[in-house]
């Protein structure tokens, strides 16, 4: 607003003022092992109530950023059906029930590469559309892994490579890696985890 965000209204609330929403319910309009869809019944500060729609996920996700020195990350080339796309991803999948998210990305990492990771740190975890979904993915850094064979998920990529980490930024750079838990992954390592 004019005033810089010190005290202008909107619907009767000033700006600065508490802005937490109320929800006075939830109804499920869909509901699978994988995602629910919902409508909730919300209240904004000093606004209407109104309908919105949340996607919730019962399951978080997990992915590793593999990182050998010599090698650089180990990446899967992959094609997305929902979007008709094919990217460079790190490996990555659901937390299943029971499991911590370390194990499950080091489950993940072994089945869609054939590569044991090494030692695991946890580097960040985060919720990616939280104006829409609770979806939760749990990020780490493995440095090195030990070839153990070929994938026991091989429907999840057309092949997996070592990738020079500077061929990486090229490929973050140029739209290569589209896949939003991938790219965020990598950026982060490459800012704040001394990734070289």
């Amino acid at each position: 607003g004019r005033d810089g965000g010190r005290g202008g209204t909107a619907g009767g609330l000033r700006y600065g003022e508490p802005m937490r929403w109320t929800v006075h319910g939830e109804r499920s309009i869909y509901d699978s092992p994988w995602v629910r869809l919902c409508l909730a019944d919300v209240e904004v500060p000093g606004s209407a109530r109104f309908e919105h729609h949340v996607v919730r996920v019962p399951c978080e996700a997990a992915g590793t950023v593999v990182h050998d020195a010599g090698r650089g990350l180990l990446l899967l080339w992959r094609h997305r059906f929902i979007t008709d796309t094919w990217g460079w991803e790190i490996p990555a999948g659901r937390v299943e029930p029971g499991e911590s998210p370390v194990e499950a990305a080091r489950r993940e990492t072994l089945e869609e590469t054939g590569w044991r990771p090494g030692e695991m740190r946890h580097l960040f975890s985060y919720q990616p559309t939280n104006g829409l979904s609770d979806q939760r993915f749990n990020l780490f850094l493995a440095e090195g892994a030990v070839r153990v064979g070929e994938p026991t998920d091989p429907g999840e990529s057309e092949r997996v490579e070592w990738v020079g980490v500077d061929h990486v930024a090229e490929i973050a750079r140029g739209g290569q890696m589209i896949d939003g838990l991938s790219l965020t992954a990598v950026l982060y390592a490459f800012a704040f985890a001394g990734l070289r």
